[in-house]
């Protein structure tokens, strides 16, 4: 007798228990938590796109000035070599705001290179000319060329400054346009920025060399 009386107790208790475990989320809240999702989602997505963007630009713009700061050290040590050409002529053959033309033996071979550099939209590119011919020939089909530093952005910066004898670092730079003659004092100007409608702001790389067998007081 009790054990059919607990059998029957413990079935109807299991008739009232059993629907309180059953539980689910309702149409409303399935509509809230995906939204809060979506919306969550969307930010993280968002964050992690920029970060990805800013470091994408941050190292473009890192390799850039990098770049720019190892090929001024060349740049410095041919133009301060600069000499008279093989063929005679003077030591600087042009100079401007965006090129600078002169002569140096780059290769040590004992004849003196045309070296070039200039500004080619935004690329500074060095041109050389091997002289040739008895006497010597400097031909501009034998031109080479190289790319130098990339996304260049002087705008009305000379990227090439130049000084005379009188320069003790507070003298102003000779007018253009410059008297060759003149020239003893050089200064390279780059401001490199791989797209000036985004960051990060510009970066500015400069150096300045004196021409050795030009030198007098300086």
């Amino acid at each position: 007798m009790i054990k059919i009386f607990s059998t029957f107790f413990l079935r109807r208790s299991n008739k009232k228990t059993i629907p309180n475990l059953v539980s689910g989320f309702t149409l409303p809240e399935i509509i809230v938590t995906t939204a809060i999702f979506t919306v969550i989602l969307g930010a993280v997505s968002l964050f992690a796109r920029d970060i990805f963007y800013y470091n994408t630009v941050f190292s473009s713009g890192l390799a850039s000035y990098d770049d720019a700061r190892k090929i001024l050290r060349p740049i410095a040590s041919e133009i301060r070599s600069a000499a008279q050409s093989s063929s005679g002529s003077y030591n600087i053959e042009s100079a401007n705001s965006t090129s600078f033309v002169f002569f140096s033996d780059i290769n040590a071979d004992g004849k003196k290179e045309r070296i070039r550099y200039f500004l080619s939209s935004t690329t500074l590119r060095r041109g050389v000319i091997i002289p040739t011919g008895s006497p010597y020939q400097y031909l501009s089909a034998n031109e080479t060329f190289t790319n130098v530093v990339s996304n260049v952005r002087n705008g009305t910066t000379s990227i090439f400054t130049y000084y005379d004898s009188n320069y003790d670092g507070t003298t102003g730079a000779l007018s253009l346009p410059v008297s060759i003659a003149s020239i003893r004092l050089v200064k390279i100007t780059l401001i490199i920025d791989a797209d000036p409608s985004k960051p990060p702001v510009p970066m500015t790389v400069t150096t300045q060399v004196s021409i050795r067998n030009l030198k007098d007081n300086l």
